[in-house]
C-alpha cells in the first residue's frame, strides 16, 4: 500500500497523531523498564539459598533477667534438643540466611592493604553449615578443634592477641571466585579483621541474611566460632517440622521458664517475610503494565472510532472508486502501525534515559537490548489488535450509504 495518502491525511490531524504517537511512546517506555524490574525482583526471589530450605526450624529468644552461665545453658538446650524425635541436627547462630540482620566485615588479601578488598557476610556457630544443609565442593568443614569460644575471641581481639583468632574458615564459591579468579581457594590466606585465616572449605551457595545486590549475595564466610546469642536452628525433616517445632519450644520452656520465645517459626516464612516487599513491588508493577498498555489500547480504539467516523465520505469515494473491503482495513491498519513505530522508536530512546536515571541513583543494572524488540513487538500486536474494530467497521461501511452526501 502507497503510504503517502495516509501521511498526507495524518499530517491534517497532527494534534490528534501527536497524542497517540505521546502516549505509546510513554507506554513503550514504563513498560520496558518495569517488566525489566519485574524481572529483576523475581530473580531475587528465585535466587538459591544453598541451605535445606523445607527442614530447617528457627527459634528466637530472649531471657528474662540476667543468665550467669549462658554457655552452660546453650549446651544444656542443644543436648535436650538433639534429644527430640525428628530432629537431624541443631544448632546456636549469629543468624539466618534471608534474616534481614547481619554481621559483616572487611576481607582483606594482604594485611597490608590500606582498604578491603571487598566485605562479606560472616556466619558463626558450632555446626552451623551442617544445621543448614550446605554442599561442600572443596576441602572440608569446620571441625570440633577449630572452634573457639566467641567471647574468648573477642577478649582476644580486645589485646591484640592473635593466638586467640580463629586460625581457618569456610567460604562460598562466589566468594572464592570473586578474590581468586579461576585459582583454587583452598590454602588461600585472607585477613578479616588484620587477621589471617586459611580457608580450609568451599560450600556451593550460602546466601547472605540481607543484601540489595545479587552480585554480592553470597559473598559470604564461616567463622569456626561457639557462640550463645539466643538464636537455635534446627534442621529436621519437612513433614515432621510443625511437630519438632511444638516440642522444642516446650523443651526450652520446661528447661528454663525465666525467658521469651521472641520468634518460633519454620525457615520458609523467614524466606516469605524476606522478600515481602519484593512480591508487592513486583504485584503493583504488573498492575502499572496492564494498566497502561489497557489505556493504551483504548486510546488507539477510541481515535480509530473517531477517525472512521470523520472519514466516511473518504471511505465511500474510495469505495465506489472500486477500493474493497481489504483495501480499507489494511489502509487504517498501516496507518496505525505508522503511529506506533514513531512512538515505540521515541519510546526506546526514553527508556534508554529512564534506565541510565535508575542506573546512576539506584545502582540497578543496563536495561538488555532484548527488552526493546520484545517491547516493540509488544505494542506493534496491541496497536494492531486495537484498531481491528475500528478498521472492520469502517471496511463494512457499503458505498452507496457513505456516498449519499457527495
Amino acid at each position: 500500500m502507497d503510504i503517502l495518502p495516509i501521511l498526507s491525511t495524518l499530517r491534517r490531524h497532527k494534534v490528534t497523531a501527536f497524542l497517540v504517537i505521546i502516549e505509546i511512546a510513554l507506554t513503550c517506555a514504563i513498560v520496558c523498564n518495569a517488566v525489566f524490574l519485574i524481572n529483576q525482583r523475581l530473580d531475587r526471589m528465585h535466587m538459591t539459598s544453598g541451605v535445606a530450605e523445607h527442614e530447617l526450624l528457627q527459634i528466637l529468644f530472649a531471657d528474662i533477667g540476667p543468665n550467669k552461665n549462658q554457655k552452660a545453658r546453650t549446651e544444656e538446650d542443644l543436648a535436650a534438643l538433639r534429644q527430640i524425635p525428628g530432629v537431624i541436627q541443631v544448632s546456636s547462630a549469629n543468624q539466618v540466611p534471608f534474616g534481614n540482620s547481619s554481621w559483616n566485615g572487611g576481607i582483606k588479601l594482604d594485611r597490608n592493604q590500606r582498604v578491603s578488598t571487598l566485605n562479606a557476610t560472616t556466619y558463626t556457630g558450632e555446626n552451623v553449615l551442617q544445621t543448614l544443609g550446605t554442599q561442600l565442593v572443596a576441602g572440608r568443614n569446620l571441625q570440633p578443634d577449630d572452634y573457639m569460644d566467641f567471647d574468648d575471641v573477642v577478649r582476644a581481639a580486645s589485646v591484640k592477641d592473635a593466638k586467640g583468632i580463629p586460625k581457618v574458615t569456610v567460604i562460598t564459591q562466589s566468594l572464592a571466585q570473586r578474590l581468586w579468579p579461576g585459582q583454587q581457594a583452598l590454602g588461600k590466606q585472607i585477613y578479616y579483621a588484620d587477621y589471617p585465616m586459611t580457608v580450609v572449605g568451599v560450600v556451593k551457595h550460602l546466601v547472605r541474611p540481607a543484601f540489595t545486590d545479587l552480585a554480592t549475595a553470597e559473598f559470604t564466610m564461616v567463622l569456626p566460632m561457639r557462640i550463645t546469642q539466643g538464636l537455635y536452628i534446627i534442621r529436621t525433616d519437612p513433614q515432621n517440622r510443625d511437630a519438632v517445632l511444638k516440642a522444642a519450644v516446650a523443651k526450652m520452656k520446661a528447661i528454663n521458664p525465666h525467658r521469651v520465645i521472641l520468634k518460633q517459626r519454620p525457615w520458609d516464612e523467614v524466606r516469605d517475610n524476606f522478600f515481602q516487599n519484593d512480591r508487592a513491588m513486583a504485584g503493583l508493577l504488573v498492575g502499572v503494565c496492564f494498566a497502561l498498555l489497557v489505556v493504551t489500547a483504548l486510546g488507539i480504539v477510541g481515535l480509530g472510532s473517531f477517525w472512521v467516523a470523520q472519514r466516511r465520505r473518504q471511505i465511500g469515494v474510495r469505495r465506489a472508486l472500486g477500493a474493497t473491503r481489504r483495501n480499507i482495513l489494511n489502509y487504517f491498519q498501516t496507518e496505525n502501525f505508522l503511529l506506533a513505530t514513531i512512538g515505540i522508536v521515541l519510546g526506546m530512546v526514553l527508556a534508554y534515559g529512564i534506565n541510565l536515571m535508575l542506573m546512576v541513583h539506584y545502582e540497578l543494572p543496563r536495561l538488555p537490548a532484548i527488552y526493546f524488540p520484545v517491547g516493540a513487538l509488544s505494542l506493534w500486536v496491541i496497536g494492531q489488535l486495537a484498531v481491528l474494530g475500528p478498521a472492520m467497521r469502517a471496511a463494512a461501511v457499503p458505498p452507496v450509504v457513505a456516498t449519499r452526501s457527495v
